[in-house]
């Protein structure tokens, strides 16, 4: 088998944002339930050349969709049904079945993940977030590089994340579709930064180079919103 079949084999063909988004048969078909596939707030391609079209088509309209409709199917007739995605992550324990832990975890975080990117957002933050961060790890590039750390070393699936807990920012890592908010976190904290660094993240352009993955994430990070996401988190 060469690398092309075996891409086209782990990944699937490719499919435009916009035949998932509207076609000639309409929207895609969801399971039925009370959560949604949220649309990109881009176009799948204007994260080039960092992130490239076709990853950013499979991992929304495939990955981010099969969590969605996983987890429609997962609270359907239970209590969880009625929560809003942000409320469903609190609550999730050592005690949450699997299938709603993973599932629930896998749509909040790949939510996030699309609305912290963006192109010719700057390529640092400013202001409050900007004066935490030099406090805490003493410059932007030193921060950079103790997220990197983070990312690169998370050993198999996870996430990384700049988190705010009090008044205090931290960098913690992962597992699988865990995050910062769940109850069984090991460190809580409010998300302000994530980074996805599970291979169908990166794999089709960086193959096993995820530190060159990191290391392009920088060029995306809509720093406006995780600013703004910092200033709220400080208030809350």
């Amino acid at each position: 088998m060469n690398r092309s079949e075996f891409l086209k084999l782990a990944f699937g063909s490719a499919l435009s944002l916009k035949a998932l988004q509207s076609s000639a048969f309409g929207a895609p078909s969801q399971a039925e339930g009370p959560f949604k596939l949220p649309p990109l707030p881009y176009d799948s391609g204007a994260l080039e050349p960092y992130i490239d079209k076709q990853t950013m088509e499979i991992h929304h309209g495939k990955h981010h969709k099969a969590y969605v409709d996983n987890l429609n199917k997962a609270v359907s007739g239970g209590a969880m049904a009625s929560l809003s995605i942000d409320e469903l992550v609190r609550k999730i324990d050592a005690g949450t079945p699997a299938a709603i832990r993973n599932n629930g975890g896998g749509h909040w975080n790949h939510t996030f993940f699309w609305n912290i990117l963006g192109a010719g957002s700057g390529k640092q933050p400013s202001g409050n977030l900007a004066e935490a961060l030099n406090k805490k790890y003493g410059s932007f590039d030193k921060f950079k590089e103790e997220f990197g750390k983070a990312a690169a070393g998370r050993f198999g699936s996870g996430w990384a994340w700049l988190i705010v807990s009090g008044r205090d920012v931290d960098i913690v890592s992962t597992p699988n579709q865990d995050n910062p908010l769940m109850a069984l976190a090991e460190k809580k904290g409010t998300p302000v930064l994530g980074l996805d660094v599970w291979e169908h993240a990166y794999y089709l352009k960086y193959q096993n180079r995820r530190p060159e993955y990191v290391t392009a994430f920088w060029n995306v990070v809509n720093w406006n919103k995780v600013n703004e996401l910092y200033n709220a988190a400080v208030k809350a």
